[in-house]
């Protein structure tokens, strides 16, 4: 027997017990004849004894950073205790060692503040994992999948796989593609989700489904994004927008609870798309923390037509404003007293390319009742006043304030206000904020391609109002300059968000089922018959044979662990990840392969 407990298992209560362990040697240190050694494992670390009937053992054959080793001995109270770890009260008296295998040095010390560099550990992750502050993460991502196994489990769900090699429609991202060896010259794709698989489920008759499942996207990468990643893949048949909502909310809470030990009995708050676009500036807001934008300038676009304040900055002859397609503000609490270089400093922090304004200007809204102003020349302090009171600003705080084209001008003042509630500590990772984000736009226009584009997926069904918008209007526009008066763009999405601080961590609707409907989807989309049935013939004719209405959700598991975690990335999160190329450079992947197997898959490289 190679072990009879793990290295985070004794305690006080264990003194005087012989006990067998076996793990991997953290540290050694050596004290005239006696030498006390940190051995680890995944459960923990225990404190060994070497005395000095042992020691010459040790000398004869010394241990080394990460030997693993097997261990007899008595668990004897320790005379120095260590609070900081769960075994500090007690270590092992060695009376037996065995060197299981000895290790050359590792590239980097496998410990919490660890002297390895992100590529260095990347390379060798199969030591990082050894790493205590990987090991937690790991096991909270095994938590999250088990809480969630649970749930769907004690809710009706059943597991249900779906292929990975299936037919390319490529819609969205990149499809990797895959070379079938049986059928030259054809290919396979593999899943960016299992979305039409799902919807072929409920029309099997399996009206609760899900999955924890790998989906691929060849798509640029970021911190939160890897070329394979994991959802929690959800399908019910039967069900309207409230079910969903009601069900996926009740999810979350319990992983809340059975992970974090975190009661979340609070109604999740919903919101409309506009809503969010025009209190915060974007889709995914962090509803932490206040600041809500107002809007100076509104020439009627969905962002900016609830309400008109134009009057706020009409007049002044301040042309930054006056030539700028929008104005917007946020008031930011307890900052009327930014020195001349904090807010230079903001003023270049907007300046910079990723956000791409040409300044800022702001109001102090001073304790004693004045106000000063980048604007003073042009705004007196009535105006001043004003415009500070719209933005909500009370004694003490400072507006903000960005100009510019709308898209840009939205896209800035949304990242100004996420960043100045960092700055004041407003978005702490020990809080968290749910929130559904309901009907956005159905389509988007393409004005380079000259199309409408689903803003989900083609699958999405058009809230019920607006079914008979979409199936008794045509979707083809005359003048690409004209879209937003087209009927199309009015035309909500029976969908939903979830949000977390600031994420979008699922994302769903409720599916269209009526193959007329899907049809003039897919024509909207500017696909003709024969490109329909091409690439999804197979769906139209599973809605001919009695498809039940059905909708759902997918979360990004790797991305609710990061945020449970509190970290930024979700490869801290994933065993095995890939770098920002997409590359696994711990296997040199991808890589070339032989002229043999190219010939086998009849292909020819081009790589002129």
């Amino acid at each position: 027997m190679f072990r009879t407990i793990t290295c985070g298992e004794l305690r006080i209560a264990d003194i005087s017990k012989e006990v067998v362990l076996a793990g991997w040697v953290q540290t050694v240190r050596k004290f005239g004849s006696i030498t006390f050694v940190d051995m680890r494992d995944r459960y923990g670390i225990t404190q060994l004894l070497f005395d000095e009937t042992l020691n010459q053992q040790l000398d004869d054959n010394p241990l080394g950073r990460e030997y693993v080793l097997q261990v007899k001995g008595i668990v004897s109270e320790r005379s120095n205790k260590n609070k900081n770890i769960p075994t500090g009260d007690i270590e092992v008296l060695v009376k037996e060692f065995s060197i299981l295998n000895r290790s050359i040095t590792p590239p980097f010390t496998i410990q919490d503040d660890t002297d390895g560099g992100d590529d260095l550990r990347m390379k060798y992750r199969y030591l990082d994992l050894r790493r205590n502050a990987v090991k937690k993460n790991i096991e909270l991502r095994y938590a999250v999948n088990r809480a969630t196994r649970d749930y769907m489990h004690q809710n009706g769900f059943m597991d249900i796989e779906t292929p990975f090699l299936i037919k390319s429609t490529p819609e969205g991202a990149r499809d990797f593609v895959v070379p079938s060896r049986m059928n030259p010259g054809a290919f396979y794709a593999l899943p960016q989700s299992p979305q039409t698989f799902k919807q072929l489920l409920m029309v099997s008759g399996y009206d609760r489904y899900y999955q924890i499942v790998k989906c691929f996207r060849d798509e640029d990468l970021r911190a939160d994004r890897q070329p394979e990643f994991t959802q929690i893949d959800c399908e019910m048949a039967f069900v309207e927008q409230d079910d969903v909502l009601n069900m996926f909310e009740g999810l979350i809470k319990f992983i809340f609870n059975t992970v974090k030990g975190i009661d979340y009995s609070e109604q999740v708050q919903r919101m409309s798309w506009e809503d969010a676009m025009w209190v915060y500036g974007n889709d995914k807001p962090d509803i932490r923390f206040g600041m809500k934008l107002l809007n100076l300038k509104c020439p009627g676009h969905v962002f900016t037509g609830k309400g008109r304040n134009n009057l706020l900055i009409d007049g002044a002859g301040f042309g930054v404003f006056d030539d700028a397609e929008t104005v917007v503000a946020i008031s930011v609490p307890g900052c009327a007293d930014y020195s001349r270089k904090q807010t230079d400093e903001l003023t270049e922090w907007v300046k910079r390319p990723q956000i791409g304004m040409k300044g800022l200007a702001f109001i102090k809204c001073n304790t004693d009742g004045s106000f000063k102003s980048s604007m003073d020349k042009f705004y007196d302090g009535e105006r001043l006043k004003a415009i500070a009171e719209a933005a909500g600003a009370n004694a003490g705080d400072i507006v903000l304030i960005l100009a510019g084209s709308e898209e840009r001008t939205r896209k800035a003042i949304s990242e100004l206000r996420l960043d100045m509630g960092r700055r004041l500590g407003l978005r702490k990772e020990d809080e968290f904020k749910l929130l559904w984000v309901l009907d956005c736009p159905l389509f988007e226009y393409a004005e380079d391609e000259k199309r409408w584009v689903a803003r989900h997926h083609p699958f999405t069904s058009p809230k019920p109002s607006d079914i008979d918008t979409m199936i008794n209007n045509n979707p083809v526009i005359e003048n690409a300059a004209e879209y937003l008066k087209h009927p199309y763009a009015n035309i909500k999405a029976n969908a939903y968000d979830m949000v977390l601080n600031g994420n979008e961590i699922g994302g769903g609707s409720i599916r269209i089922y009526q193959k007329e409907l899907q049809q003039k989807m897919f024509q909207a989309l500017g696909m003709d018959e024969a490109e329909q049935l091409h690439k999804f013939g197979f769906l139209l004719g599973a809605f001919e044979y009695g498809a039940p209405p059905h909708g759902g959700i997918a979360f990004g598991f790797d991305r609710l662990c990061a945020i449970l975690g509190g970290s930024e990335s979700i490869r801290d999160f994933i065993a095995f990840p890939k770098n920002n190329s997409g590359r696994d450079v711990m296997l040199d992947a991808p890589s070339t392969i032989d002229q043999k197997q190219l010939d086998e898959l009849q292909i020819k490289l081009n790589l002129d």
